[in-house]
Protein backbone atom coordinates (compact mmCIF):
# COMPACT_ATOMS: atom_id res chain seq x y z
CA UNK A 1 0.00 0.00 0.00
CA UNK A 2 1.44 3.46 -0.77
CA UNK A 3 2.22 5.17 2.19
CA UNK A 4 0.26 8.45 3.34
CA UNK A 5 2.13 11.37 4.05
CA UNK A 6 -0.89 13.28 4.66
CA UNK A 7 -3.30 14.08 7.45
CA UNK A 8 -6.95 13.92 8.12
CA UNK A 9 -9.39 15.73 11.04
CA UNK A 10 -12.30 15.04 12.23
CA UNK A 11 -14.26 18.08 12.71
CA UNK A 12 -17.81 17.41 13.70
CA UNK A 13 -19.01 14.02 15.65
CA UNK A 14 -22.45 13.65 16.96
CA UNK A 15 -24.03 10.24 17.86
CA UNK A 16 -28.00 10.25 19.11
CA UNK A 17 -28.57 8.21 22.66
CA UNK A 18 -30.73 6.34 20.99
CA UNK A 19 -27.66 4.53 19.08
CA UNK A 20 -27.32 0.39 19.69
CA UNK A 21 -24.51 -0.98 18.54
CA UNK A 22 -26.83 -4.27 18.80
CA UNK A 23 -28.90 -2.74 16.17
CA UNK A 24 -26.51 -2.32 13.23
CA UNK A 25 -28.62 -4.73 10.99
CA UNK A 26 -31.69 -2.54 11.67
CA UNK A 27 -29.36 0.29 10.19
CA UNK A 28 -28.72 2.22 6.88
CA UNK A 29 -25.01 3.14 6.76
CA UNK A 30 -24.35 6.43 4.28
CA UNK A 31 -20.77 7.27 3.07
CA UNK A 32 -19.91 10.49 1.38
CA UNK A 33 -16.49 10.64 -0.89
CA UNK A 34 -15.00 13.82 -1.79
CA UNK A 35 -11.20 14.39 -2.69
CA UNK A 36 -10.69 16.54 0.12
CA UNK A 37 -13.91 15.24 2.60
CA UNK A 38 -15.83 12.55 3.80
CA UNK A 39 -18.83 12.21 5.79
CA UNK A 40 -20.81 9.29 7.67
CA UNK A 41 -24.21 9.02 8.45
CA UNK A 42 -26.14 6.09 10.24
CA UNK A 43 -30.23 6.19 10.28
CA UNK A 44 -32.30 3.86 12.29
CA UNK A 45 -34.39 2.09 9.09
CA UNK A 46 -37.31 1.62 11.07
CA UNK A 47 -37.51 5.19 12.48
CA UNK A 48 -35.88 6.67 10.01
CA UNK A 49 -34.14 8.03 12.83
CA UNK A 50 -30.56 10.00 12.05
CA UNK A 51 -28.62 8.47 14.98
CA UNK A 52 -25.30 9.66 13.71
CA UNK A 53 -23.04 12.19 11.86
CA UNK A 54 -19.27 12.33 11.27
CA UNK A 55 -17.40 14.98 9.21
CA UNK A 56 -13.58 14.33 7.86
CA UNK A 57 -11.14 17.03 6.30
CA UNK A 58 -9.10 15.22 4.37
CA UNK A 59 -5.56 17.12 3.59
CA UNK A 60 -4.32 17.03 -0.31
CA UNK A 61 -3.57 13.88 -2.08
CA UNK A 62 -1.48 13.19 -4.74
CA UNK A 63 -2.47 9.87 -5.98
CA UNK A 64 -5.67 7.58 -5.17
CA UNK A 65 -2.90 5.49 -3.80
CA UNK A 66 -2.77 7.81 -0.68
CA UNK A 67 -6.16 8.56 -0.44
CA UNK A 68 -7.15 5.09 -0.32
CA UNK A 69 -3.86 4.77 2.73
CA UNK A 70 -5.96 7.63 4.66
CA UNK A 71 -9.36 6.18 4.47
CA UNK A 72 -8.01 2.73 5.66
CA UNK A 73 -6.09 4.56 8.81
CA UNK A 74 -9.92 6.34 9.32
CA UNK A 75 -11.69 3.10 9.45
CA UNK A 76 -9.20 1.01 11.14
CA UNK A 77 -9.58 3.13 13.97
CA UNK A 78 -12.60 3.60 13.80
CA UNK A 79 -15.07 1.51 15.51
CA UNK A 80 -18.05 0.96 13.75
CA UNK A 81 -17.07 1.37 9.62
CA UNK A 82 -15.99 -1.77 9.67
CA UNK A 83 -18.80 -3.72 10.91
CA UNK A 84 -20.45 -5.91 8.10
CA UNK A 85 -23.67 -6.39 8.82
CA UNK A 86 -25.43 -3.31 8.22
CA UNK A 87 -29.12 -3.46 6.55
CA UNK A 88 -28.06 -1.56 3.93
CA UNK A 89 -24.64 0.67 2.43
CA UNK A 90 -24.89 3.67 0.32
CA UNK A 91 -22.12 5.11 -1.01
CA UNK A 92 -22.17 8.47 -2.97
CA UNK A 93 -19.43 10.12 -4.53
CA UNK A 94 -18.53 13.38 -5.50
CA UNK A 95 -16.39 14.43 -8.58
CA UNK A 96 -16.86 16.07 -11.64
CA UNK A 97 -17.60 12.80 -13.77
CA UNK A 98 -20.90 12.32 -14.26
CA UNK A 99 -23.63 12.64 -16.92
CA UNK A 100 -27.73 12.58 -16.76
CA UNK A 101 -28.79 10.20 -19.44
CA UNK A 102 -32.71 9.60 -21.02
CA UNK A 103 -34.22 6.20 -19.59
CA UNK A 104 -34.90 6.14 -23.72
CA UNK A 105 -31.53 6.32 -24.71
CA UNK A 106 -29.78 4.67 -21.60
CA UNK A 107 -27.92 1.37 -22.91
CA UNK A 108 -25.67 0.27 -19.51
CA UNK A 109 -23.11 -1.28 -22.04
CA UNK A 110 -22.53 2.38 -23.59
CA UNK A 111 -21.81 4.02 -19.94
CA UNK A 112 -18.17 5.28 -21.08
CA UNK A 113 -19.29 6.65 -24.14
CA UNK A 114 -21.61 8.54 -22.43
CA UNK A 115 -19.33 9.68 -20.41
CA UNK A 116 -16.61 10.75 -22.92
CA UNK A 117 -19.26 13.65 -24.18
CA UNK A 118 -18.23 15.94 -21.15
CA UNK A 119 -15.27 14.25 -19.08
CA UNK A 120 -12.05 12.35 -19.72
CA UNK A 121 -12.25 8.93 -18.47
CA UNK A 122 -9.91 5.65 -18.45
CA UNK A 123 -10.97 2.34 -18.01
CA UNK A 124 -7.84 1.17 -16.83
CA UNK A 125 -7.98 3.26 -13.42
CA UNK A 126 -11.67 3.73 -12.86
CA UNK A 127 -15.29 1.84 -13.08
CA UNK A 128 -18.62 3.22 -15.05
CA UNK A 129 -21.60 2.90 -12.77
CA UNK A 130 -25.17 4.14 -13.34
CA UNK A 131 -27.84 5.05 -11.04
CA UNK A 132 -31.88 5.56 -11.76
CA UNK A 133 -33.27 8.49 -10.55
CA UNK A 134 -36.45 8.33 -8.78
CA UNK A 135 -37.86 11.65 -9.57
CA UNK A 136 -36.15 12.63 -12.93
CA UNK A 137 -36.54 9.01 -14.49
CA UNK A 138 -32.65 10.49 -16.00
CA UNK A 139 -30.19 7.63 -15.28
CA UNK A 140 -26.84 8.93 -13.59
CA UNK A 141 -23.75 7.61 -15.35
CA UNK A 142 -20.97 8.46 -12.99
CA UNK A 143 -17.29 7.20 -13.02
CA UNK A 144 -15.12 6.45 -9.75
CA UNK A 145 -11.85 5.53 -9.08
CA UNK A 146 -11.00 1.45 -8.94
CA UNK A 147 -8.51 1.82 -6.34
CA UNK A 148 -11.31 3.29 -3.96
CA UNK A 149 -14.18 1.35 -5.82
CA UNK A 150 -12.52 -2.49 -4.81
CA UNK A 151 -10.84 -1.36 -1.48
CA UNK A 152 -14.78 -0.10 -0.56
CA UNK A 153 -15.82 -4.18 -1.58
CA UNK A 154 -12.82 -5.58 0.44
CA UNK A 155 -14.28 -3.79 3.55
CA UNK A 156 -17.64 -4.88 2.93
CA UNK A 157 -17.32 -8.45 1.34
CA UNK A 158 -20.72 -9.55 2.47
CA UNK A 159 -22.61 -6.30 2.03
CA UNK A 160 -24.28 -5.38 -1.59
CA UNK A 161 -22.85 -1.62 -1.74
CA UNK A 162 -25.47 1.13 -3.31
CA UNK A 163 -23.37 3.80 -5.01
CA UNK A 164 -24.65 6.69 -6.09
CA UNK A 165 -23.31 10.17 -7.44
CA UNK A 166 -23.50 13.63 -5.12
CA UNK A 167 -25.85 15.05 -7.84
CA UNK A 168 -28.33 12.33 -7.84
CA UNK A 169 -28.67 12.66 -4.06
CA UNK A 170 -29.12 16.60 -4.22
CA UNK A 171 -31.65 16.26 -7.25
CA UNK A 172 -33.47 13.71 -4.87
CA UNK A 173 -33.56 16.33 -1.77
CA UNK A 174 -34.41 19.29 -3.78
CA UNK A 175 -37.54 17.44 -5.37
CA UNK A 176 -38.51 16.62 -2.18
CA UNK A 177 -38.15 19.91 -0.72
CA UNK A 178 -39.76 21.37 -3.86
CA UNK A 179 -43.21 19.51 -3.31
CA UNK A 180 -44.45 22.02 -0.97
CA UNK A 181 -43.57 25.20 -2.72
CA UNK A 182 -44.89 27.14 -5.88
CA UNK A 183 -43.69 28.87 -8.66
CA UNK A 184 -40.23 28.59 -10.13
CA UNK A 185 -37.53 28.22 -7.44
CA UNK A 186 -33.34 27.68 -7.83
CA UNK A 187 -31.61 25.79 -5.68
CA UNK A 188 -28.25 25.88 -4.29
CA UNK A 189 -25.83 23.66 -2.59
CA UNK A 190 -22.95 25.24 -1.23
CA UNK A 191 -20.02 22.47 -0.86
CA UNK A 192 -16.65 22.78 -0.20
CA UNK A 193 -14.66 24.48 -3.33
CA UNK A 194 -17.67 23.74 -5.16
CA UNK A 195 -21.71 25.15 -5.91
CA UNK A 196 -24.02 23.08 -7.27
CA UNK A 197 -27.33 25.14 -8.73
CA UNK A 198 -30.83 22.64 -9.72
CA UNK A 199 -33.49 24.07 -10.90
CA UNK A 200 -36.98 21.92 -10.92
CA UNK A 201 -40.23 23.43 -12.48
CA UNK A 202 -43.72 21.68 -12.62
CA UNK A 203 -42.30 18.59 -11.20
CA UNK A 204 -39.57 18.88 -13.91
CA UNK A 205 -35.85 18.83 -13.66
CA UNK A 206 -34.97 21.73 -16.02
CA UNK A 207 -31.12 22.44 -14.71
CA UNK A 208 -28.30 20.83 -12.77
CA UNK A 209 -25.12 21.36 -13.04
CA UNK A 210 -22.03 21.92 -10.80
CA UNK A 211 -19.25 24.82 -10.76
CA UNK A 212 -15.34 25.15 -9.22
CA UNK A 213 -15.17 27.92 -7.37
CA UNK A 214 -11.70 29.54 -6.99
CA UNK A 215 -12.44 32.86 -5.68
CA UNK A 216 -15.86 34.06 -3.75
CA UNK A 217 -17.32 36.52 -6.59
CA UNK A 218 -17.09 32.86 -8.63
CA UNK A 219 -20.40 31.96 -6.51
CA UNK A 220 -22.49 35.51 -7.69
CA UNK A 221 -20.71 34.89 -11.33
CA UNK A 222 -22.25 31.57 -11.91
CA UNK A 223 -25.24 32.66 -10.20
CA UNK A 224 -26.24 35.02 -12.47
CA UNK A 225 -25.16 33.59 -15.56
CA UNK A 226 -27.67 30.49 -14.63
CA UNK A 227 -30.36 32.88 -13.75
CA UNK A 228 -30.73 34.40 -16.92
CA UNK A 229 -30.35 31.49 -18.87
CA UNK A 230 -33.31 30.27 -17.44
CA UNK A 231 -34.75 34.01 -17.77
CA UNK A 232 -35.18 34.19 -14.24
CA UNK A 233 -35.50 37.68 -12.24
CA UNK A 234 -32.67 37.75 -9.70
CA UNK A 235 -34.72 40.22 -7.54
CA UNK A 236 -37.83 37.79 -7.70
CA UNK A 237 -36.93 34.71 -8.51
CA UNK A 238 -37.53 32.64 -5.22
CA UNK A 239 -33.60 30.91 -4.06
CA UNK A 240 -33.22 28.12 -1.62
CA UNK A 241 -29.56 27.70 0.07
CA UNK A 242 -27.83 24.63 1.86
CA UNK A 243 -24.62 23.86 2.64
CA UNK A 244 -21.20 25.08 4.36
CA UNK A 245 -22.57 28.89 4.17
CA UNK A 246 -23.21 30.31 7.63
CA UNK A 247 -26.56 32.25 8.05
CA UNK A 248 -24.52 35.26 9.67
CA UNK A 249 -21.26 34.73 7.53
CA UNK A 250 -20.01 37.78 5.10
CA UNK A 251 -20.60 34.90 2.16
CA UNK A 252 -24.59 35.03 2.84
CA UNK A 253 -24.86 38.72 3.23
CA UNK A 254 -23.07 39.19 -0.30
CA UNK A 255 -25.20 36.66 -1.90
CA UNK A 256 -28.01 38.97 -0.32
CA UNK A 257 -26.84 42.12 -2.08
CA UNK A 258 -27.55 40.26 -5.41
CA UNK A 259 -30.55 38.02 -4.58
CA UNK A 260 -33.26 39.50 -2.25
CA UNK A 261 -35.40 36.46 -2.49
CA UNK A 262 -33.05 34.02 -0.85
CA UNK A 263 -33.66 31.92 2.56
CA UNK A 264 -31.63 28.98 3.59
CA UNK A 265 -32.90 25.15 2.88
CA UNK A 266 -34.72 23.51 6.02
CA UNK A 267 -33.73 19.89 7.45
CA UNK A 268 -35.58 16.85 5.25
CA UNK A 269 -38.71 16.06 6.52
CA UNK A 270 -38.64 12.35 5.96
CA UNK A 271 -35.88 11.87 8.62
CA UNK A 272 -35.73 12.53 12.25
CA UNK A 273 -33.35 14.35 14.29
CA UNK A 274 -32.94 14.06 18.40
CA UNK A 275 -32.34 17.79 20.06
CA UNK A 276 -28.36 16.54 20.08
CA UNK A 277 -28.31 17.43 16.47
CA UNK A 278 -29.24 21.19 17.34
CA UNK A 279 -25.67 21.84 17.31
CA UNK A 280 -26.06 21.47 13.67
CA UNK A 281 -27.80 24.04 11.18
CA UNK A 282 -30.80 22.96 9.63
CA UNK A 283 -29.34 23.84 5.90
CA UNK A 284 -25.82 21.66 6.31
CA UNK A 285 -25.19 18.19 5.17
CA UNK A 286 -27.95 17.76 2.97
CA UNK A 287 -25.98 16.24 0.57
CA UNK A 288 -25.48 13.24 2.94
CA UNK A 289 -29.64 13.59 4.41
CA UNK A 290 -30.76 12.99 0.79
CA UNK A 291 -29.00 9.79 -0.25
CA UNK A 292 -31.56 8.47 1.98
CA UNK A 293 -33.91 8.78 -0.69
CA UNK A 294 -31.90 6.77 -3.08
CA UNK A 295 -32.74 3.32 -3.33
Amino acid sequence: METATVSYKLIKKIKDDKFDIDHLHHYSLLLQFGARDFQVGIIDTRTNKFLFLEDFILASVKSYGQLKSVLTEIFDKHHLLQAGFWKTVKVSIKNNKFTLVPPALFDKNELENYLKLNAKVDPQSEVFLYYKNINTSAVTVFAMNKVIYEWLQEVYPKQEIGFIHQSSALAEGAFNFAKNLKGNTLYLYVDRFKLHIISIEKGKLLYYNQFIIKQFSDYINYIMLVLKGLNHDQNRSKVVIWGYIGKQSPHYNEFYKYIKNISFGDRPDYLKFGYMFDEVQDHQFFDLYSMHLCD
